[in-house]
């Protein structure tokens, strides 16, 4: 299977933050024009930074990107935990920022769980967040207190329970299986992406290059009025970005229930990527880098 051949190389750097050594992947802007700005892409849960390639390849514009790896995904260290917290990728995206961007507010553009957190960042940090894209990281239903029970008790038999990450005879192999999940995915980009989200074993297999502990469920329920809290916070201008599918998770948020929480932001903006899936910016990367730049001024 051909695999893309990238139109921008990244580099790699490397930040120590939180006892953790964090991998950046960096896109420089060309030198022998002027630079657009500065972009930073956060990646969704079971991803890596090389995801957005694609987009970055796409950009018209001279932009300098930065896309870190989070915490126990692609070339981050694990964490030294048998579970993984959600306010932790806050606190290493406060020091990454400190690091990459100390004198300017960062664009932030995040996919699904780096768009929810890019999002909450931004209410907790307004003043370090000048604009911010949201692609397809939306939030959850509300839960319950009733719930709580039943999620700890869940969350503590995971913890005894040994997890592993699947594993495969080649990478093409994980390619097959990136095309079976997204049927939109063109096969070389499939095979790019095999080759960033799977590793070796000592076995000679591939495994997905993330710590099987961001399997075990979150033990804390997703408490909406914290969250809307946070929203209401955040001062830069918000574009949200919907993929064009049609399931029960996008028909909930065409909702009053969570139209209402969009009521939260100051300013927000909306736009409907047809012909895509959650992926969206494996399946229209042109398209996603189209509003990310007409958005972004």
């Amino acid at each position: 299977m051909k695999s893309y051949q990238p139109r921008r190389h990244s580099r790699s750097q490397y930040l120590s933050l939180r006892s953790l050594r964090h991998h950046v992947r960096t896109w420089d802007a060309d030198p022998g024009s002027a630079c657009a700005g500065t972009l930073v892409l956060l990646h969704g849960w079971m991803d890596s930074s090389a995801s957005f390639q694609f987009v970055v390849d796409a950009l018209a514009r001279n932009w300098r990107v930065f896309a870190p790896d989070w915490r126990g995904y692609g070339l981050t260290d694990r964490a030294p935990a048998d579970c993984y917290w959600f306010p932790d990728y806050l606190g290493d995206l406060d020091q990454m920022l400190d690091s990459l961007l100390p004198d300017e507010p960062a664009v932030l553009v995040g996919h699904s769980m780096g768009g929810n957190i890019a999002t909450l960042y931004a209410g907790v940090r307004p003043q370090r967040v000048r604009q911010l894209v949201n692609l397809e990281g939306m939030g959850l239903p509300r839960t319950q207190p009733e719930e709580a029970p039943a999620r700890y008790a869940r969350w503590l038999d995971e913890l005894k329970q040994a997890r592993t990450m699947r594993d495969y005879e080649s990478r093409e192999m994980v390619a097959k299986r990136l095309m079976e999940n997204d049927p939109r995915l063109l096969p070389e980009y499939a095979a790019f992406v095999a080759e960033h989200w799977a590793r070796p074993t000592a076995d000679g297999r591939f495994e997905l290059a993330g710590d099987p502990a961001h399997k075990v469920v979150n033990p804390t329920l997703y408490r909406v009025d914290e969250v809307l809290a946070c929203w209401r916070e955040v001062r830069a201008d918000l574009l949200l970005v919907y993929s064009g599918a049609s399931d029960r998770w996008h028909a909930f948020v065409q909702t009053p229930e969570y139209q209402e929480r969009l009521r939260a932001f100051r300013s927000l903006s909306t736009v409907r990527i047809e012909d895509s899936g959650h992926m969206l910016h494996h399946d229209r990367p042109a398209e996603v880098a189209r509003v990310i730049e007409e958005f972004v001024r």
